[in-house]
């Protein structure tokens, strides 16, 4: 619907599972749009940030546990939700469109690609 929007929430989780959560803000909203998402992630709701243009967040990680990439480091980040944003998280800047973070999940949909996140060799 036009005039409205989405918030996109996100993290990445180490293999210690020490957390590091993120938010997009996006323009448009779609009541379908939770479903379509998981559908094209692999299990425990992953995703390779990388490849569909989602900033990482590993670095906010290595710098929140005050350490580096670590054995405990990998490609994969996970989706938490796509939800209508509180009033509070007006300030967020606008990331992108909904309708465009759908197209690239459904173009990376179980065809998730290790190789183009630089912690695949982690």
């Amino acid at each position: 619907m036009e005039g409205q929007e989405s918030i996109f929430e996100y993290m990445y989780r180490d293999g210690g599972n020490f957390k590091t959560f993120g938010q997009l803000r996006l323009t448009g909203w779609d009541e379908q749009a939770d479903a379509k998402i998981r559908l094209c992630l692999e299990v425990d709701g992953q995703f390779v940030a990388e490849q569909i243009g989602v900033p990482s967040l590993c670095r906010e990680h290595w710098e929140a546990v005050e350490d580096g990439p670590s054995d405990l480091d990998h490609a994969f980040h996970e989706f938490v939700c796509l939800r209508q944003p509180k009033e509070a998280e007006g300030d967020l800047p606008v990331w992108g469109r909904l309708d465009a973070m759908l197209a690239r999940m459904e173009g990376a949909a179980r065809q998730w690609d290790v190789r183009l996140s630089p912690n695949c060799d982690l």
